[in-house]
Formats: structure tokens, C-alpha cells, sequence
């Protein structure tokens, strides 16, 4: 990375962040949606409890070496139990939505669509009541990746087409018993980490790897379809009665040339297509982006005519789950370690030319803050994609597990207070660029359940104790989103 052009990125995003404006909520338009999330495996709990069946996470996680620490989702954060308390939280911090996933396998146990399970269409009820009566807005994603293990076991789950069929019953389910109080629907959330972790590297449920280098397309191709067959049945049976909207999330790190020659530029532009454009492009454009093509051939899965026009603009609105941003070149060999990048032709980077690192490092080995890359996500959807109107659904950064440390130094998070400042002001910048952004949710509203990390990583506003009765602890930066949302001051912790 030249000299020249990291002194040119600094400068422009110096310009901007250094603005002596200090960014609040009124430099958003008044319709923008400020929330916080969750998914229904981190953090509800209650595993066998209501009916609900096994999920492949169920599985996944009681499999031993699966897990870092060897825990489970089993209890988690307890939301099952006490989704009052964290509801009360949401309302107290100021936010005006909750994303949250349902988990497929407590309204159907066995994934089948045959038999629906009540107590787990009475609890969801009961939280989007929960959330309705303190003037929150239920935003809910159908699937965040906990598939019934029934379907697993039973057809090999999104390895089958069955599963598309069963997913548009489950989905049908959700929109006829919630639809009435729910404005916001997500399908899928994340395809390709279900895609490349779960069926590729195997670190992630159900943890397959021996077929990678096809059943990661197979797979994405029948979450494709799994999507748009819910979005139809959403617009053709509920959209007018209801007058919802329906999206996917995708997630993009934002991939910047290692330089400005021509077969770095490239390379970034592959990376874009592996990551948005496997996804979007079929929607937007009726076909896998041509850099996958040329690289996969038959690997890569044909859509029929009937599946093109079932996924034309299946999506009323883009969520894009952002957290951080690297550097990358073209690399002819690619020494990634698995077939997914290789064939990509990428390198990945951390650091500019002389090994200063792109941004501060957050404790996952893949975070640091790079706030200026969101921007240029956001604007190159906006070019791509003729400005769609796009939520971001997942933002933040976590913090090792620390049990040695006092409690006030693990709720004192100073870099996350500092990644949300800047992240939302290149949002901001992105917004008057003329980026189509209409809402922003927080990740996560608690620290909770991080898939095959356990619970060694922390992403919460809110700390929780696992030790001692899961106590919810606010952090520096749920204070700073308090004063940030309500617009009053806060002091040593306590709002005045």
C-alpha cells in the first residue's frame, strides 16, 4: 500500500471526522430507524423449554472441540425467561427497534411445516406485544442460522431443495401469525457465512468441509431461492392487508486495493462479487456476478427462468451487516487456506506498506476499526444497485472475555464508544453522498453466545455476568447512545 495513497485516505477521512459538528441524532432524517440486535440462538436460551425441537446449533455446540471454551447456547443470556427485563433495556437506552431472529425449531420442532408448536407462537407474541407496548418496533429475521436439526438429519438441510419448500411454510407461518403487528421482515441473515463456514471451513453448524469446493454454491443457491419464495408469498398474500416490507441481509467487509494498479483494483472488485454479488446480483440482475462464472463454471448453480423471475427484485430493502474493512491484492496463487478464497485470486491484508495495521484491533482476529470503509460500501451499493434503500442491520465490535479485571474497567469500553462515533459519522457522510440508508441497528444490544467462540468474545452494550445469575451491567457505550438517542447529558456513568 503506497505511502501516497494511505496519506489520501486519512486526509479525506480526517476531514471528515475531525469536523468540529458533533454528530446527534437530528443530523439524521427524522424517519430514520435507530435499534439494537439480537439472534435467537446467542440469546434466548431455554433450549428445551416451550416445545421448541433441536436446531443444528443444538447440535453443533454439544459436539465436543466444536466450541473454543466448550459452552453451549443451552442457557445463554437467558432472553427466554427474561425478554421483559432486556425489552426495558431497549426502552431505557432509547432505541426505537429490536432486531431479533425466531428460531425456526420452536414453531415447528421438527422444521416439517406439519405440526405447529403454539407456546412457540405465544411467546413471540407476547415480546412484539412487549415491544409494541413501549412504542419499540419488532424487526424480525426468520433465519439466523440455527436450521431445525430435523432437516438436517432428515433431507441434509440447505443442501436439498426441500428445504426451500419447508422454509416457505415456516415463513407463510410467521407472516400469518405476527405479519399484523410486525412492518419489517428479514428472510435470511448473512447467506454466505452459512455458505463458506458451515459447508466449507465446517466452524460453524452443521461443520461440513470434506465437499468444499461444491456445497457452499449449493448450498447459497437454495437460500437464494428460500428467500425469494418468502418474499412472493409475503407480497402476493400478506404485503397489502399487512403493508410490510421484506429484505435480506448480506455482509460485506469493504475490500480497499492494496494499490492503484489495475490487477489490485480487480482483485477488490472480485472480492465485492464473492461477498455482495453472490447474493445480490441473481436479485438485481437475474445472474451470478461473471468473475464467479469464470471461476466456478459448472460448480456454480443455473437459476430457470421460472427461478429468475421468482428472484427479480425479490427484496423491498438491502440489510447489510458491516464490521470492518481490509486491504486486498491480486494474488495469482493465493496462499488463503481454503478453496473459497483461493479461488478468488485474492490476497487479504491487514496492514499498509510498512506494517502499520488499517485500523485498532478489536479482539476477534478479523475486527479492526475502520470506520471510512462503511462509506464506501454504502456508496458502492448505491452505484451498483441503483440506490436501494438499505438498513444497516448489524454494527459493532467486541472485547475479550476478562475475568480477572474489576467490573468498571470491563464496563468502561472506550474503543466501542469511539467505533460507534466514527461508524455513524461515515454513515452520515454516506447519507449526503446520497446513499439511499434508512435505519442503523447496534450490535448487540448484550454480550451473549459468539457461535464456535463461545462466550470468550464480548460484542454487548449491555455486560452480562455468566457467573453470577447473567446480571446485565450497561457500558460506556449504551450510556453513549443514551445521551446520543435522547439528546440529554450523561455523567460518571448516570444520566442527568
Amino acid at each position: 500500500m503506497g505511502l501516497e495513497k494511505k496519506k489520501k485516505v486519512e486526509e479525506e477521512w480526517n476531514n471528515i471526522y475531525n469536523s468540529k459538528h458533533q454528530l446527534s441524532r437530528a443530523d439524521f432524517p427524522s424517519h430514520f430507524v435507530f435499534g439494537v440486535a439480537t439472534s435467537a440462538y446467542q440469546v434466548e436460551g431455554g433450549s428445551k423449554d416451550g416445545g421448541k425441537g433441536p436446531s443444528i446449533w443444538d447440535s453443533f455446540s454439544h459436539t465436543q472441540g466444536k466450541i473454543c471454551d466448550g459452552s453451549t447456547g443451552d442457557v445463554t443470556v437467558d432472553q427466554y425467561h427474561r425478554y421483559k427485563e432486556d425489552i426495558d433495556l431497549i426502552s431505557k437506552l432509547g432505541f426505537k427497534a429490536y432486531r431479533f431472529s425466531i428460531s425456526w425449531s420452536r414453531i415447528f420442532p421438527d422444521g416439517l411445516g406439519t405440526k405447529i408448536n403454539h407456546e412457540g407462537i405465544k411467546y413471540y407474541n407476547d415480546i412484539i406485544d412487549a415491544l409494541l407496548e413501549r412504542g419499540i418496533e419488532p424487526c424480525i429475521t426468520l433465519y439466523h442460522w440455527d436450521l431445525p436439526l430435523n432437516l438436517e438429519e432428515s433431507c441434509g438441510g440447505w443442501l436439498d431443495e426441500q428445504t426451500v419448500k419447508y422454509f416457505a411454510i415456516y415463513a407463510e407461518t410467521c407472516f400469518g401469525s405476527f405479519g399484523n403487528k410486525v412492518k419489517r421482515w428479514i428472510t435470511i441473515n448473512e447467506p454466505l457465512q452459512t455458505a463458506v463456514n458451515g459447508y466449507c471451513t465446517g466452524i460453524h453448524a452443521p461443520g461440513r468441509s470434506e465437499s468444499s469446493s461444491t456445497e457452499p454454491f449449493l448450498v447459497a443457491h437454495n437460500q437464494l431461492l428460500a428467500h425469494a419464495e418468502a418474499a412472493s408469498i409475503y407480497r402476493n398474500k400478506f404485503k397489502d392487508e399487512q403493508g410490510g416490507e421484506i429484505g435480506l441481509v448480506v455482509d460485506c467487509e469493504w475490500p480497499e486495493p492494496l494499490s492503484d494498479n489495475l490487477e489490485d483494483k480487480a482483485a477488490a472488485t472480485r472480492r465485492l462479487d464473492f461477498q455482495l454479488g453472490w447474493y445480490l446480483d441473481p436479485i438485481f440482475f437475474g445472474d451470478y456476478p461473471e468473475s464467479m462464472r469464470e471461476r466456478l463454471g459448472d460448480r456454480l448453480p443455473k437459476f430457470s427462468q421460472q427461478d429468475r423471475e421468482l428472484l427479480k427484485h425479490s427484496l423491498d430493502f438491502i440489510g447489510l451487516n458491516h464490521y470492518t474493512s481490509r486491504f486486498v491484492g491480486h494474488a495469482a496463487n493465493s496462499l488463503e487456506e481454503n478453496d473459497f478464497y483461493k479461488i478468488q485470486d485474492v490476497e487479504i491484508i491487514a496492514e499498509w506498506e510498512g506494517g502499520e495495521v488499517i485500523g485498532e484491533k478489536a479482539a476477534s482476529s478479523w475486527l479492526y476499526v475502520v470506520p471510512w470503509g462503511i462509506r464506501k460500501v454504502l456508496n458502492y451499493i448505491a452505484e451498483r444497485y441503483d440506490n436501494p434503500p438499505v438498513y444497516i442491520t448489524e454494527n459493532g465490535m467486541d472485547d475479550e472475555d476478562d475475568d480477572v479485571s474489576p467490573l468498571h474497567e470491563m464496563l468502561d469500553d472506550k474503543l466501542r464508544v469511539s467505533y460507534f462515533k466514527a461508524y455513524l459519522a461515515a454513515i452520515h457522510q454516506a447519507i449526503l453522498d446520497g446513499a439511499n440508508v434508512r435505519g442503523y441497528f447496534a450490535w448487540s444490544l448484550l454480550d451473549n453466545f459468539e457461535w464456535n467462540l463461545g462466550y470468550t468474545k464480548r460484542f454487548g452494550l449491555t455486560y452480562v455476568d455468566f457467573k453470577n445469575g447473567l446480571t446485565r451491567h450497561l457500558k460506556s457505550s449504551a450510556y453513549w447512545f443514551m445521551r446520543f438517542l435522547k439528546g440529554g447529558q450523561v455523567k460518571h456513568g448516570k444520566e442527568d
